[in-house]
């Protein structure tokens, strides 16, 4: 059986965030892979993050789905 390709995730984070830290430990617990962007160093995807809904980290993209905070119901279920 073929496993399942992951869908891309990317992880907009800050670096005083408590919740970031808690989900970028659920991604590596559960050997998710993913890219973290720090949005006090990139402007440009805090407006992103802001266009599409989200006025706080974390902020996960899974996929084309955007996630405001850490909703882990909402990111299974993104995920599939």
């Amino acid at each position: 059986m073929e496993k399942k390709k992951q869908k891309k995730i990317v992880l907009f984070t800050s670096p005083s965030c408590h919740w970031c830290k808690v989900a970028k430990e659920h991604f590596k617990k559960n050997g998710l892979k993913f890219k973290e962007i720090d949005i006090t160093k990139d402007e440009k995807a805090a407006k992103d993050c802001e266009r599409h809904g989200c006025r706080g980290v974390p902020v996960v993209l899974v996929g084309s789905r955007w996630i405001c905070g850490f909703d882990q119901k909402a990111i299974e279920k993104a995920l599939g």
